[in-house]
Order: C-alpha cells, then structure tokens, then sequence
C-alpha cells in the first residue's frame, strides 16, 4: 500500500513565481536555459541547470557546476525568493492545455516503495542519467524538481481535489509556452490525514514521467538510510517529491519516429516490403495521422500513407507484443530497416508528439530524414498494465504533455 506524508514545501512568494519556475532540467539544453534565464537572476535554472552560470566551454557535470547548485539554492533562499512553509501540508498542482486541466496532489512519497516495487516503472533508466541527478539531490540535499506519478482514481481523493480547486489558488499563472499553472495549500489537518490514509488503500503507484528523476532522489534516500546508525524510517530523507494524478487525468501524447535512411531501398521497394505485414493505402499529400491501434502514418517522398498491421502480426494477449512501437520496431525498423537498439543507433531519431505532425514532415523534406512514422499513443491502461506485468516499454514510447513546472515547490531532505 502507498506509503505517502505532507511536508514543509519550499516555494517562492506568490509574487515571484513567475520569475522563479520554469520547465524541468531535461526537456532543453544548456544554451536553451542560459537564454531564457537571460536577466532573470531568480530563475530556477540557476539551481538546476547551474552550468549557465559558467562559460559554455565547462563541463555541465564538473564538480564546479554541482558546488553553484548549491551555492544558488542557498542563495535563493537568503534572498527569501523561495520560502520554507512552517507547517507540512499536501498541495495541488493543476495543469491546463488546450482548454484541458489535469490535477495532481503533490506529496512525498516513500523510498522504500520505490525500493521494493510499490512504486511501479515502465521504463529502463540509463546510470549516467541517475548518477547525475543522484549528486544534484545529494548536493542540495533536497529534491528541488518533482517527479509524476498517477494512481488509479479514488472517489475520495477526487472529491478533495474537487473541494481544494473551488477556491483561489496560490499561484496561477500562464506559462511562456500557453499552459496554464494552478497550485493550491491543503492545511486543513482533517483533509491532510484523509490524503494520507486514502493513499494507504491504493496498492500501488505509477511513474508515468520522470523514471531517472524518481530513481535518483529515491537511491539517495536509501543511501542515507544506510549510512545513519540511528536510522529509524520516519526521517524526512525517506521521502521524495511527487506529484501524483488521478489516471483518468492523464492523457499520453504520440511518441514518433524519423529514419535518416531506407536500409538501401528505394521508396518503391520499401513500401513493398511493408506489404508483407501491413495494408498499405496512399493517403496523398495532406497530413494523414493514425485513427486507432495498430494504424500508423508514414511519410515518405512527399507523400503520406496508411499502414494497418495486418491479423496475427501481433498479440493481443502480449502487453509488450501488442504495442504500436514493438509492431513497428520489429516489423518496420528492425525487418526491414535494419534498427535493432533504438536507443544507440543514430541513423534514428524521435519526436514528441506535442511538436505536431508537420514536424515530421519538415524533417523529411529537408532532406535530412528518408522518411517519418507516426504512432497512436499509447493508453493509461495499458501503461498501468505493463508495469503491473513487471515488464518494460520499448524506449521512447510515451510522451505526457504537460510537463510539470519546476519551482512551484521543494522538498528538503532534513526538514
């Protein structure tokens, strides 16, 4: 059962949220950061992405870059740009895109469930991605950006979230990129012990974003357990910051792919080969995207086309087998494009379905790309049922947008 606490958040002043949040580490590189933190000595990126405050040329993950993390965070807080609460609350955190709004409860939410698999993951994580994050949080000892998980729906949670969301929230702000961000304080003794023992019903959570985040603050805490004699399990370094949805919430974007290459072929033979295990329909010109499961667009030559995995190319009863990305991983790129690991070839790249199909089509026009796949995305449910198989997803198959904002608030591992 989910293990979950309040805690004392630290968060900027509702006046300078907007100059304090910004979008998570990993979605933009350093120049992208040292840009948009440009005259914005408040900006979190200097906490997160401290290399912008060195010359390009020194190495993001020189000890040098992790010592100004902590140098900044310092800094930040003797600024009284960001504030510690002096009571532990729950907070939610609402999200809105395209007219739609998604709400989470930020929590702390338990290193030994990470530990021992109550806090279930679909992904494989790389080491070097972790060991980077491991000494950002050990550093600061704090986890400074939160990680995204969902739950299955719970009435009383849905209600609580529904009551909170009526009145003013603390901060509510549009983003630079048109989403919108709501954050309401949950002090209400009664409502915090509800969250808490509700959470306890629920068997498991679900990482739906941020796999390398959610394993770093997780070994972190397990590191200070076993380093602390005195270790008794209640210590706030038990603990790491989520934000946890409701998985009816949720709503996962396509993931797609571009191929520098066609193996050989030409266009003709290619679409060819793909006759053997798909339908094939020109679909023309004008940008064609996936209707259903199992349906892909391709682009290729200037033109676009349907491809319908053709019956007993796939198993239904497989939660890997029957994923678009593991038929068109198989079927198109490894058969017949020659792709095998798709996280080190580089004749392959991806894109998140939030840049649009056009993209996909630039791309390939340019010449720099042969030819473009775009997947149906895949569902909540069958993420939450492969991570209850104890599987893994192929890499780069889902996409969540939005993606939390950082800076709303931190957890500090002593309190």
């Amino acid at each position: 059962m989910a293990k979950v606490k309040p805690f004392k958040g630290v968060r900027p002043p509702r006046h300078l949220v907007t100059e304090v949040a910004s979008r998570p580490y990993d979605v933009l590189n350093s120049d992208e950061a040292r840009r948009e933190a440009e005259g914005n000595p408040k900006s979190l990126y200097h906490i997160i992405k401290p290399e912008i405050d060195f010359e390009p040329s020194v190495d993001e993950h020189d000890e040098c870059v992790y010592g100004k993390a902590v140098e900044n965070f310092n800094n930040f807080q003797q600024q009284g740009w960001l504030v510690q609460d002096d009571a532990d609350h729950y907070y939610i955190y609402a999200q809105t895109m395209d007219g739609r709004t998604q709400y989470g409860i930020v929590l702390a939410a338990n290193v030994d469930d990470y530990m021992q698999g109550r806090i279930k993951k679909h992904e494989l994580t790389r080491r070097d991605k972790e060991e980077d994050r491991m000494k950002h949080v050990r550093v600061n000892n704090a986890n400074i950006e939160p990680v995204f998980f969902a739950f299955p729906d719970n009435e009383t949670l849905q209600r609580i979230i529904t009551e909170t969301t009526a009145k003013e929230p603390e901060y509510d702000f549009t983003s630079a990129d048109g989403f919108g961000h709501h954050f309401w304080v949950i002090d209400n003794a009664d409502t915090i012990d509800t969250i808490t023992e509700e959470f306890s019903r629920i068997p498991y959570l679900y990482i739906a974003d941020g796999h390398h985040r959610t394993a770093a603050a997780a070994l972190v805490g397990n590191e200070k357990a076993t380093q602390n004699p005195a270790h008794t399990g209640n210590e706030e370094y038990n603990y790491f910051l989520a934000v946890a949805f409701p998985a009816s919430h949720l709503n996962i974007i396509d993931y797609n792919r571009v191929v520098r290459d066609l193996n050989g072929l030409t266009p003709a033979q290619f679409l060819q080969a793909l006759e053997k295990d798909f339908t094939v329909t020109d679909m023309g010109t004008e940008i064609y995207r996936p209707t259903a499961l199992h349906n892909f667009s391709l682009y290729l030559d200037g033109r676009w086309y349907s491809l319908t995995a053709l019956e007993g190319r796939y198993d239904d009863n497989d939660p890997i087998g029957v994923l678009d990305v593991t038929i068109s991983s198989d079927l198109i790129l490894r058969d017949i494009l020659g792709i095998h690991d798709l996280r080190s070839d580089k004749r392959i790249d991806f894109v998140g379905g939030i840049r649009g199909l056009g993209e996909l089509k630039q791309r390939v026009d340019s010449g720099e790309m042969a030819m473009a796949l775009a997947l149906y995305p895949v569902t909540m449910k069958q993420l939450m049922d492969i991570a209850d198989s104890g599987n893994i997803m192929p890499p780069k198959t889902t996409w969540f947008e939005p993606k939390l904002r950082s800076g709303l608030v931190i957890h500090k591992l002593d309190e």
